[in-house]
């Protein structure tokens, strides 16, 4: 019984508390820095020795394994080599010649019962049969030389891939410059290509922006939006079925277009002609003469209804698409049908024109991207890095670059090839707009009226908002549908689903100073 009482626990003994868990955030973070410590390249010259040393020390090893059954010479050799005296080791030994100089011809020479590696070099090479004697002018030099191993080495050439490599790639970094393939001081050892490093791009600054005014008139959702090239005036679509032009400068009402017989979804004004284009869900496509104030053409193929256009940069030429998951080019002043793009299997949602290839840039709600040659009408590449739906695509004016917006992220792309680029990572939402201005900064709406901004270089989310709904609006009604810079990038217009339109400036009062950049380098966040 005494011994029982002993094992049982003191109910009144304190507890022992147990220690503190660290968080997951802290254990990933530490993690992330080991592994950077650990395979961060190093650029200096000392790496690129250790480099050097390390491809010699290999050589050595790939020698010793592949001709070690002729390091030793028959004992036929080794009997006549007993009155061969070893005659004094040159200052500048000449490289191993002859036809089986690859093999280092080696041999031990036995003095009692001590063994020694000797190498033949110059004279005679390597004895064929027994019997054969060595020549006078013979040379037994004690081991291998790291002389003799690095001529061996640098005799051998670069391999192709080597070559291909020295070619193409960046970053390479040449140990020595190619002199040819004999052996000697000044022959190539090719070239070691070092790997790209990620870079992390330091965000410029940015100005916050804040809202400067907020239009009424229309009476549905405002869907699409578009500024004349003059910056004195925009056109809005939206549900109500009419087109209505304001005045940039102070908000006002200028006219109302009537005709379309459901909401208008796209709208695009020409920068060489006086015309306005439009698109809808009732399948048509309408151009305007903004002289006249009325429908001069109509543009009829679509089996569907027509959620975007663009228009070519320097042709007369019209893309359109929509829910017929095609896209359509039209010759402008003739309307006839030049090409129909075909390859999407759901809704086309946004469609872009450039100048040079590739010329249109299509989004779908597949959840891909397509690159398109205008003069053949077939798809030039396909991206398929998106997981949801496409809904929007925005080119930036000064880059040969384009983003895509979706529900699992915001992605930058590179031309003509649509090399992915970054990602915009954050805006968790079904994003329905980008637009991109001069001074880099990119804006995303998105369907439930959260708003970010980022810095297009980096990657870099500097603002985040959420829209105000106008009084008598439901919650709901906070999308953000539509959006764009004026020509001069300083104003930004957005469409919304409260049936507004607002206008969106920098902050002129803020500076660096009271708007810091809160931005940490990042292992991830990649640019190339």
């Amino acid at each position: 019984m005494a011994s029982t009482s002993s094992t049982q626990v003191d109910k009144t003994s304190p507890l022992v508390e147990s220690p503190q868990i660290p968080s997951l955030e802290s254990l990933l973070r530490n993690s992330a820095k080991r592994t950077r410590a650990m395979f961060q390249e190093r650029t200096d010259s000392a790496s690129v020795l250790e480099v050097e040393e390390s491809q010699r020390i290999k050589l050595r090893v790939k020698l010793n394994d592949e001709y070690k059954d002729a390091q030793e010479l028959p004992p036929v050799v080794l009997a006549q080599q007993g009155k061969v005296t070893r005659p004094q080791k040159q200052q500048q030994p000449a490289a191993i010649e002859g036809p089986s100089a690859e093999k280092s011809g080696a041999s031990n020479e036995t003095n009692g019962s001590s063994s020694q590696v000797v190498q033949i070099s110059g004279g005679h090479p390597f004895p064929s049969a027994p019997g054969v004697t060595l020549s006078n002018e013979t040379a037994i030099e004690a081991e291998v030389s790291e002389s003799s191993v690095s001529r061996l080495i640098d005799s051998l050439p670069p391999t192709k891939a080597q070559e291909e490599a020295a070619k193409h790639a960046h970053g390479v970094v040449a140990i020595r410059q190619k002199a040819g393939f004999r052996a000697g001081p000044e022959a190539s050892t090719g070239s070691l290509i070092r790997r790209q490093m990620p870079k992390s791009i330091k965000p410029g600054w940015h100005p916050p922006w804040i809202l400067m005014r907020v239009i009424s008139g229309h009476l549905g959702w405002v869907r699409s939006v578009a500024v004349e090239p003059g910056n004195k005036w925009f056109a809005t679509g939206a549900g109500d079925r009419t087109i209505k032009i304001w005045d940039l400068a102070s908000g006002t009402l200028k006219v109302t277009l009537t005709g379309h017989i459901s909401t208008v979804r796209g709208l695009a004004v020409s920068p060489r002609h006086p015309y306005l284009f439009s698109c809808g869900e009732d399948k048509m496509v309408k151009c305007w003469d903004l002289e006249q104030n009325k429908v001069i053409r109509h543009y009829h193929g679509h089996l569907s209804g027509v959620y975007s256009l663009s228009l070519h940069p320097t042709l007369d030429v019209l893309v359109t698409s929509g829910r017929d998951a095609t896209a359509r080019v039209w010759d402008m002043r003739t309307k006839q049908c030049i090409h129909v793009l075909t390859g999407h299997n759901t809704t086309v949602a946004d469609v872009k024109c450039q100048e040079v290839d590739p010329q249109v840039i299509t989004g779908s709600m597949d959840s891909t991207i397509r690159l398109w040659d205008l003069a053949a009408g077939k798809t030039m590449a396909t991206l398929t890095h998106h997981k949801k739906s496409v809904r929007a695509l925005t080119l930036h004016p000064n880059e040969f670059t384009f983003a895509s917006g979706s529900a699992d992220n915001i992605k930058q792309w590179k031309c003509p090839e649509g090399t992915f680029m970054q990602n915009f990572e954050g805006h968790r939402a079904i994003i329905n707009t980008l637009a991109v201005n001069a001074d880099n900064v990119l804006f995303s709406g998105a369907d439930n009226g959260s708003m970010s901004f980022w810095d297009w270089k980096s990657g870099y989310r500097f603002q985040t908002m959420d829209v105000t709904v106008q009084p008598g609006s439901l919650e709901s009604e906070a999308g953000i549908f539509a959006c764009t810079f004026d020509r001069t990038g300083l104003r930004l217009i957005t469409c919304e689903a409260d049936k507004t339109i607002k206008v969106y400036k920098e902050d002129p009062k803020a500076t660096p100073e009271t708007h810091p950049i809160d931005w940490k380098p990042s292992l991830v966040r990649t640019r190339y």
